[in-house]
């Protein structure tokens, strides 16, 4: 009978330690990446959403009222904005982003002259968090 107790507090700490050791796992990966916020001016367009791909991969559709924000690795990546619906056939506007870990990016994405841009930003606006379409992995 003392082997009962003895291996349910083994198997509960051997749980506890499986939880420990996925959390830092969590807390490193992001330490070494960069987190990325990207916005839309508030006259951007009542019906249109600004689409944001990273790398090629369609990463979040940005409604009105609402905000991209996420973790990108360190290294280079390209970011590309549209505003859709694209019925005039924009093309859309790419950049380059050397991502460093442990920094925060802000980027609102904003018209200039017939196109959409991302411009470097100092502060997120209060708006909701979107949900992306799928989680960059890179």
């Amino acid at each position: 009978m003392n082997s009962r107790p003895s291996s349910r507090i083994f198997l509960v700490l051997a749980f506890a330690c499986a939880i420990f050791v996925g959390g830092t796992e969590t807390q490193a990966r992001d330490s070494a990446d960069g987190r990325l916020i990207v916005q839309r001016v508030p006259n951007f367009g009542t019906n249109l959403v600004a689409q944001l791909s990273i790398d090629g991969r369609k990463i979040a559709d940005i409604p009105r009222d609402q905000h991209y924000e996420g973790f990108v690795s360190a290294g280079r990546h390209v970011l590309t904005i549209q505003a859709l619906p694209n019925t005039e056939l924009r093309r859309p506007t790419s950049m380059n982003l050397s991502v460093q870990s442990g920094r925060t990016y802000i980027f609102t994405a904003v018209w200039e002259s017939d196109r959409v841009v991302l411009r470097r930003s100092t502060s997120p606006s209060d708006t909701t968090r979107v949900r992306p379409v799928k989680a960059p992995t890179q």
